[in-house]
C-alpha cells in the first residue's frame, strides 16, 4: 500500500506441533511452559492435554525454488520430519505414549536473518511502521513489543533503547531470497541452541568484502561478520592449529587470547595494519554554504573549522541521545567526509536524509563501497608512510586529526588521516578501491623493517576498551547523552547554531546526570580458571546494584579485565533515579557479577593509562626537583 517499496527482510519455515487429547491427569491451566533444549522441543497445556513443538536441526522453509504461497493451503503432516522432536517429547513425557494424538500442524512460521524480530518506522517511508520476524517468540515479545511501537508511532520514539530490534539496522542486502532462505535454515536451529560469546553465523557469508580479502584470507585471517560485511577477528601465525581455532568455543579464556595479545603488542610497540574498509562513509557536499549549515544543525560539536580538520562529534535527538556517533573531515569548504559505525549505513542515511530540505542543493552519497579503510596503529606508522610518500609525517608537519589528500606508493588522492579509533598513534588511509591492493602490498613491504604486521578487530576491541573509548551500539545508544559519558568537551553550546538536542542538553546540565559511563578494572579476577565478562554483567556498589556492563575485553597493558558501564544511583526507598555525582562514583567499592561470582573491581572515571601518565609526569617533576636541590 505504500509507494515506495519497503524490505521487510523476513523468510518462513515449516513449524511442527502436535496436539493430544486431554490427559488422565490433566495439565493444570497454571502449568508452566516447559522448554527442553536438549530434546529441541516445548509443552505447554492445551486444554488439559499437550501441545509440543520444536526446532529441529534440518528445517524446511518456504517458498523454495520455482514455488509460491499456494504453499500455505497446501502445508501436510510430515511424520518422519518430526520423529526426532516426537521422540525427544517421549523421553520427557513417557506417559503419553498411551495418549491419543488429534493433529500434527504444519504451519509457517517467519524468522529474521540475525534472531532479533523486526521493529520501527521504515527507512524508506516516513511513517510505515513496522513489527514483525518474532522467530516463534511471538507469544512472549507480543506485550512489550505491541508498547514500544505504540509509543514509536505517537511519540516518535520508544521508552527504551530497541536499536537491536530497530528494522533500519537491515539494508537492501539482507533482502536477496536466496541469502534469507540459506540464513534461517541456520537461525531456526539456533533458537533452542546455547551461544558462546563472539559466535558468528555460517550461512550468508562472504557477500560484502574488501578488495583486499582474498590477500588477507590467505594469511591466516579469520573472519567474522557485520552488516554483511566480511572482517577479520584474528591472523592465525603459521604453525598454530588451525582446527582448534576454528572451533574455539567457551566462556572461559579463549585460544585466541595469546595471538590477538601479540597483535595488540606490536600495535604499541611497531606498527599494525587492520583493514576497516566495512565502516560506513558518506559525502555530503553543496553549491554554498548549505552543508555546513544542516552539519552545524545535525551535529552537537562545531563543524565550521578550517579545511582538513576531523571533528568527533555526535548526531543527537531531542532528547540529547546519540542518534550517531561520526567523524566528520571537511575536506573544502562546501563538502564533508562522514565517517560512522559499520551497521549505521541505513540508519545513518535515514537519520541525514529526514533532516534534508527536499529543495535544498545538498547532495549526499553512500561512498562505503568506493573507499578501502586500512588503519596503521603504531609507533612506527609516520615512519612507514613517510618512506611511501616521501613527505615528513611527524607531529610537527601532520598535527592530530588532520586530513591530506597524498600520493602513497604510485597511488593519488589517499585521503590520510591522522587518527586510528584506538588512542594509539598513527593513521587511517581511505584508499580508492582500485588502488587498494597495491598500496596495501607497499605498506606491508616497507613496513618489513619496522616489524609491521596485520592485525583484527579483536586487538582493535582491546585497544579501544583500555583507553576508555564509548562505542556506538554498545556503550552509546539513542537515550545516552553526552554529559552521561564523559563527552560534554564535543558539545559546544557557543557555536551559535541551534542543533538539535541542544536544549535537552542545557536542562541536563542543570539538574545533572542520573547515571555516568565508568571504567571498571577487574582485581582478583584469575584470567585462566575464572569465567570472562563480555557484556551485561550487573555492577555491585556497597553491595548494592548500581547497573550493567555494556562492553568487555583483556587489556594485555594492564594485565586486567576492563568493563565499561554505567553506574546509577538509586533511592533506597522508592527506586527513583537520583543524581550520580564523580564523588558518588569515586567512593564507592564495586563489582562485577560474572555468572552468580563477584569480583572486586576499581571504577575510574577517565581512562587508566593517562592516570598512569599523569603520576609518571609528576613523579619524573619531584626526581627533576629532588635532584636540582
Amino acid at each position: 500500500m505504500s509507494e515506495e517499496p519497503v524490505s521487510v527482510p523476513l523468510h518462513p519455515c515449516e513449524h511442527f506441533y502436535l496436539v493430544t487429547r486431554p490427559l488422565k491427569q490433566g495439565l493444570r491451566p497454571d502449568t508452566p511452559v516447559i522448554l527442553d533444549l536438549d530434546g529441541r522441543i516445548y509443552v505447554r497445556n492445551w486444554q488439559g492435554g499437550v501441545l509440543s513443538g520444536g526446532f529441529e536441526k534440518n528445517p524446511k522453509p518456504i517458498f523454495t525454488e520455482g514455488r509460491n504461497q499456494l504453499e500455505f493451503q497446501s502445508m501436510l503432516e510430515d511424520w518422519d520430519h518430526y520423529e526426532p522432536l516426537l521422540s525427544a517429547l517421549l523421553r520427557r513425557m513417557p506417559s503419553l505414549e498411551s495418549t491419543e494424538i488429534l493433529q500434527l500442524v504444519n504451519c509457517p512460521e517467519s524468522f529474521t536473518a540475525d534472531m532479533r524480530c523486526i521493529m520501527g518506522e521504515s527507512a524508506a517511508v516516513q511513517n510505515y511502521f513496522v513489527l514483525a520476524g518474532m522467530n516463534s517468540s511471538g507469544s512472549s515479545f507480543a506485550g512489550g513489543a505491541g508498547k514500544y511501537l505504540a509509543e514509536w508511532m505517537v511519540h516518535g520514539y520508544p521508552s527504551t533503547n530497541v536499536w537491536p530490534l530497530d528494522i533500519k539496522r537491515f539494508g537492501a542486502l539482507q533482502s536477496s531470497r536466496t541469502f534469507l532462505r540459506h540464513r534461517v535454515m541456520e537461525v531456526m536451529p539456533l533458537i533452542y541452541e546455547l551461544k558462546v560469546p563472539r559466535w558468528d553465523f555460517q550461512t550468508g557469508r562472504q557477500l560484502r568484502t574488501s578488495p583486499l580479502y582474498d590477500r588477507l584470507d590467505a594469511q591466516g585471517a579469520r573472519w567474522m561478520e557485520k552488516h554483511g560485511f566480511e572482517r577479520v577477528k584474528y591472523f592465525i601465525p603459521p604453525g598454530r592449529d588451525l582446527l582448534e581455532l576454528d572451533h574455539s568455543k567457551t566462556f572461559y579464556k579463549p585460544d585466541w587470547f595469546d595471538i590477538v595479545g601479540a597483535e595488540v603488542t606490536c600495535c604499541k610497540e611497531a606498527v599494525c595494519v587492520i583493514d576497516m574498509s566495512s565502516f560506513t562513509k558518506f559525502e555530503l557536499s553543496s553549491s554554498g554554504g548549505q552543508a555546513l549549515e544542516i552539519l552545524q544543525h545535525l551535529c552537537s560539536n562545531d563543524l565550521d573549522v578550517p579545511v582538513g580538520h576531523i571533528v568527533h562529534t555526535g548526531m543527537l535527538n531531542e532528547r540529547g541521545g546519540y542518534q550517531n556517533d561520526c567523524s566528520v573531515v571537511r575536506l573544502n569548504k562546501r563538502s564533508f567526509f562522514i565517517i560512522s559505525p559499520t551497521d549505521q549505513q541505513v540508519h545513518c542515511w535515514s537519520w541525514l536524509k529526514q533532516h534534508m530540505p527536499e529543495d535544498s542543493q545538498l547532495q549526499l552519497e553512500d561512498v562505503t563501497w568506493k573507499y578501502t579503510a586500512l588503519n596503521l596503529i603504531g609507533p612506527r606508522a609516520m615512519d612507514v608512510l613517510s618512506e611511501l610518500s616521501y613527505v615528513p609525517m611527524t607531529p610537527d608537519h601532520f598535527p592530530s586529526l588532520f586530513c591530506k589528500e597524498m600520493s602513497v606508493g604510485y597511488a593519488n588522492g589517499i585521503r590520510v588521516m591522522s587518527m586510528t579509533h584506538t588512542g594509539e598513534p598513527g593513521f587511517m588511509l581511505y584508499i580508492p578501491i582500485e588502488y587498494a591492493l597495491h598500496v596495501y602490498n607497499e605498506i606491508m613491504n616497507v613496513g618489513q623493517k619496522y616489524g609491521i604486521r596485520n592485525a583484527g578487530y579483536y586487538a582493535l576491541r582491546s585497544l579501544r576498551i583500555e583507553k576508555f573509548f564509548a562505542f556506538w551500539g554498545q556503550d552509546l545508544d539513542a537515550f545516552t547523552t553526552p554529559l552521561e559519558c564523559g563527552r560534554e568537551f564535543r558539545v559546544k553550546f557557543d557555536k551559535g547554531t541551534d542543533f538539535i538536542g541542544r536544549d535537552a542538553l542545557l536542562q541536563q546540565r542543570q539538574e545533572g546526570v542520573c547515571r555516568r559511563f565508568t571504567m571498571f578494572i577487574l582485581d582478583d579476577h584469575d584470567t585462566d580458571l575464572d569465567l570472562w565478562p563480555w557484556w551485561s554483567e550487573p555492577i555491585f556498589r556497597n553491595g548494592r546494584y548500581v547497573g550493567m556492563t555494556t562492553s568487555s575485553a583483556y587489556s594485555y597493558t594492564l594485565a586486567r579485565h576492563v568493563c565499561l558501564g554505567f553506574v546509577h544511583q538509586y533511592d533506597e526507598d522508592t527506586g527513583a533515579k537520583l543524581v550520580v555525582t564523580p564523588d558518588f562514583v569515586n567512593r564507592g567499592d564495586y563489582e562485577i557479577e560474572i555468572a552468580g561470582q563477584r569480583f572486586r573491581a576499581r571504577a575510574k572515571l577517565y581512562p587508566f593509562s593517562s592516570l598512569f601518565t599523569q603520576k609518571k609526569r609528576k613523579d619524573e617533576m619531584e626526581l627533576s626537583s629532588f635532584q636540582g636541590k
